[in-house]
């Protein structure tokens, strides 16, 4: 019978949680690394017993935790992120140029095909590559040569490589965003890259129509259809049918199209799922009330989810790695807030539940769904 494991990381530490296929009640175990901070907790979709973590503190740098025993126990990696040639400068807010400095993994992408390979997106933004299972790094280093860097600027998280996309058809084949500069995708493994933000609209940058330096918040992508993207950015909902080459806004009848996360069905590659936000200055929900919404129709057309979530009073955040999906076949959805809930749906998102309470405030949600 399958199960499913949620691997949530927090302000203070990781929590594994897991269910059998009813996702009624859950084991909690944690928190793992207690006290610091685990930006991203993330399984491998090859070796169910892998597990990967991102720990990062102020006085102690960064670590990459590994377990090999579903989240038992954790072992840090001994690694070294190498980079290749000049690091280069990008350009802060005031147009003044400031060298590249790695600070932080914000994201960690297993391989869909070899558990030893592992991506790692960081802070400032760059993509790192582990073959040996996160003990040792190296930068795919056409990303920052791409020529476009001087001309990338930090969001209000930092200059931060935050999402990774693998495309299980073609390996060679990688999307990755960075906030903010844009989506840029590689047809060869990493080694050249192109921007691909085509159709996107970006107020308060000198060129809203520019080719790098919009603040792109999430892109999801449903695995039976490779070329089809969908984009949380900073404000609208987007979407690409050619493999981010052009996008059209999908925002539709949404009544805020700002947010952070943006997620796909398992079966149904044309249901989407994003949590709007009041405004970029106002980071919680419109009137208190914690809404999902979905679009059965690939956007445009959006709904709100609202049955077992606080519809007063509620002002909390969630962060763009906090949404994900399992892959039963009545699909379940997950997030996290910045209050330190966790909700489920066993349902495709009709009703919700807390599957646990008054965790640190929650960074991401990632899901396992076991055999």
């Amino acid at each position: 019978m399958s199960s499913v494991r949620v691997l949530v990381g927090t302000r203070k530490g990781a929590f594994v949680l897991e269910s059998d296929a009813k996702r009624e009640k859950w084991d909690v175990s944690g928190p793992h690394f207690a006290g610091w901070e685990i930006y991203h907790v993330k399984g491998s979709p090859v070796d169910p017993n892998r597990i990967y973590a991102s720990q990062s503190s102020g006085w102690f740098g960064q670590l990459i935790q590994r377990s090999d025993d579903g989240g038992k126990t954790w072992s840090p990696m001994d690694n070294k992120f190498v980079y290749d040639g000049v690091p280069g400068t990008h350009q802060w807010y005031d147009g003044t140029p400031h060298p590249w400095e790695f600070k932080r993994v914000w994201h960690l992408e297993p391989s869909l095909t070899d558990a030893e390979t592992v991506y790692a997106g960081v802070e400032d933004a760059a993509l790192f590559k582990s073959s040996d299972g996160g003990k040792s790094w190296a930068e795919l280093s056409g990303l920052r040569e791409h020529g476009t860097g001087p001309k990338w600027q930090p969001g209000a998280g930092g200059m931060c490589l935050h999402t990774i996309v693998l495309d299980k058809n073609d390996p060679g084949r990688i999307y990755i965003a960075i906030s903010a500069a844009g989506a840029f995708r590689t047809d060869d493994g990493g080694v050249t890259w192109k921007p691909i933000n085509q159709g996107l609209r970006s107020q308060y940058i000198p060129d809203p129509k520019a080719e790098v330096g919009h603040c792109v918040h999430r892109i999801a992508m449903h695995p039976s259809r490779p070329d089809t993207l969908f984009m949380q950015k900073h404000w609208d909902v987007m979407r690409s049918d050619n493999a981010g080459d052009m996008w059209q806004e999908v925002s539709g009848n949404l009544p805020t199209d700002f947010g952070f996360v943006i997620d796909v069905h398992a079966h149904e590659p044309e249901t989407i799922y994003v949590v709007p936000i009041k405004s970029d200055s106002e980071h919680f929900p419109i009137d208190g009330k914690l809404q999902v919404f979905r679009s059965r129709t690939g956007g445009n057309e959006w709904e709100a989810l609202t049955k077992g979530l606080p519809q007063s009073d509620c002002y909390v955040n969630v962060l763009r790695d906090a949404m994900a999906v399992d892959k039963l076949d009545q699909c379940g959805v997950y997030f996290g807030t910045t209050g330190g809930q966790v909700y489920a749906s066993n349902n495709a998102g009709d009703s919700w539940a807390p599957i646990v309470r008054d965790l640190p405030a929650v960074l991401s949600v990632e899901v396992q769904t076991l055999s």
